[in-house]
């Protein structure tokens, strides 16, 4: 009972968030959409710095890797973790190879979206993960894939833990261009 009450109560959460249009002049072929259990977020993905890992995030996103999977690392004031789709608790990457590091000179900053890895600089593979706030200790060591472009209140709406107990989930996650 609980599980379907869940259900539903995600269902109704993501529904008013389709009706939202994107924001102007995104580039959809380079944009991720996330409709969570509190909202919708859209990511503008930064091809420009991290090609390779945007392409990952859009593969994964259209074989359907992320839906349903939790937010399941919420740290206030730093970062909201998900994207493991294998386990759905941190420790899983996907079938793909883990992916060598694309690092920039971006500053992580409240919005940044980076790529979340193992100590080996060299074993992102699917999660990711949104700051909260500045985050100068990740600036150089963790690659940049994107940018919150809308959503941000939502991402203030996800429930907190390490682990989380009963969390918000990705719902469904598209690639902008392939929203019908």
């Amino acid at each position: 009972m609980i599980r379907i009450l869940a259900v539903l109560a995600a269902l109704v959460c993501a529904v008013p968030a389709i009706a939202q249009p994107l924001p102007a002049n995104l580039d959809k072929a380079n944009a991720i959409v996330i409709d969570t259990t509190k909202g919708r977020i859209v990511i503008k993905l930064r091809n420009d710095l991290a090609p390779q890992h945007a392409e990952r995030i859009k593969l994964l996103a259209r074989e359907g890797y992320y839906n349903n999977v939790p937010f399941h690392r919420v740290i206030e004031g730093f970062m909201a973790q998900t994207g493991d789709g294998k386990n759905f608790n941190g420790t899983g990457g996907s079938k793909h190879p883990n992916l060598p590091a694309e690092f920039s000179n971006v500053p992580y900053k409240r919005g940044i979206v980076g790529m979340a890895r193992t100590s080996d600089p060299n074993s992102a593979n699917s999660q990711f993960f949104i700051m909260f706030a500045e985050g100068a200790s990740l600036n150089g060591k963790y690659t940049v894939i994107g940018e919150v472009v809308s959503g941000m209140d939502v991402v203030d709406k996800i429930k907190r833990g390490e682990p989380v107990a009963d969390p918000d989930k990705m719902v469904k996650v598209q690639v902008a261009s392939d929203i019908k």
